[in-house]
């Protein structure tokens, strides 16, 4: 098994229902934070009101962030948990679709306002994912 592959174990699969208005990042990482969840994969689906993505300039080493207000679809949200800087950090990418059916989607951000949500958050053995600075991207990785 490669240095950079480690196996996880479930410890925990936690099913959340978020409320309409809750930032959803926020939401996500306050929850985590409260139950010491440490480590941990998650997915769901709903709609916001509000949605902020972005993506990572890759020349420039930054978040570029956009927002839309309207009616959207979650296609698919995905993310994770780890340790940054002592807590637990959520780490998220989202996926939507506009009332045309037009989608698109990238980094989560906060300012996402939730009209309905359904979470998956599984909780893995072995909390020892610890983002740190790397040199080559300028981001916090594993």
């Amino acid at each position: 098994m490669s240095k950079k592959l480690k196996r996880h174990e479930v410890k925990n699969t936690y099913l959340l229902r978020l409320d309409r208005g809750d930032d959803l990042i926020k939401k996500l990482t306050e929850v985590v934070q409260e139950n010491d969840i440490r480590l941990a994969t998650i997915s769901g689906l709903g709609a916001v009101s509000k949605i902020v993505f972005g993506y990572y300039d890759q020349k420039d080493w930054e978040y570029i962030f956009l927002e839309k207000e309207g009616q959207f679809e979650i296609l698919s949200l995905n993310g994770n948990v780890s340790i940054k800087d002592g807590e637990a950090m959520v780490h998220a990418h989202i996926m939507l679709a506009d009332e045309e059916g037009n989608a698109f989607g990238g980094h989560l951000g906060e300012g996402t306002v939730v009209f309905a949500s359904e979470i998956e958050i599984q909780e893995l053995s072995n909390a020892d994912k610890i983002r740190k600075y790397d040199e080559d991207t300028g981001l916090p990785l594993w």
